[in-house]
């Protein structure tokens, strides 16, 4: 197998999902990181070079709300935007998930999960992290963003980026 995926982190307080996703994905990335409890992961992505990181969405026995890895997805999305996270959960909830993906995480996984499936996701977060979007691309998005901020009002969104609402009409139709 191809070892060019780098450094994964694993967040997850169950032993036995760590073994097990450690034991999935040897060979696939350079370095498995393991923390089964999500304070240090801060502190470990500062001091690594992390590609990845598989979040566990509950930490606490008995409770399933998905809140703690909301926060932990918030709080490393914050600091670190360039790093995918990948949400994983027991609790296949779709209203979860899509509030993941809505708070910047780049897929959702359900235990038990399929190794293949797990492998693909994984695969596929890095090697998207790692696209370089052509400008005119990057530009246009941010266009977009502006003047959906702006509620359509295209001489308040051409002041904010700078330009003439002429340019911003160019840029927006392209």
């Amino acid at each position: 197998m191809n070892t060019n995926y780098g450094t994964i982190i694993v967040v997850d307080d169950n032993p036995a999902i760590l073994t097990a996703v450690k034991i999935c994905l040897n060979g696939v990335f350079e370095r498995i990181i393991t923390l089964s409890n999500p304070e240090s992961v801060l502190m470990t992505i500062r001091k690594e070079r992390v590609d990845v990181v598989l979040l566990d969405m509950n930490f606490s026995l008995g409770v399933n709300s998905g809140q703690e890895g909301m926060i932990w997805l918030s709080a490393i999305h914050r600091r670190h935007p360039d790093i995918p996270v990948v949400l994983v959960t027991a609790y296949a909830d779709v209203r979860l998930a899509v509030r993941g993906l809505k708070n910047g995480a780049v897929d959702f996984i359900t235990k038990p999960w399929d190794n293949d499936e797990l492998i693909r996701v994984l695969k596929d977060a890095v090697d998207k992290a790692k696209e370089v979007a052509p400008l005119e691309e990057v530009e246009k998005k941010h266009v977009k963003k502006v003047v959906e901020k702006c509620h359509g009002n295209m001489s308040k969104a051409a002041e904010m980026l700078g330009i003439t609402r002429q340019t911003l009409y160019k840029k927006y139709q392209s």
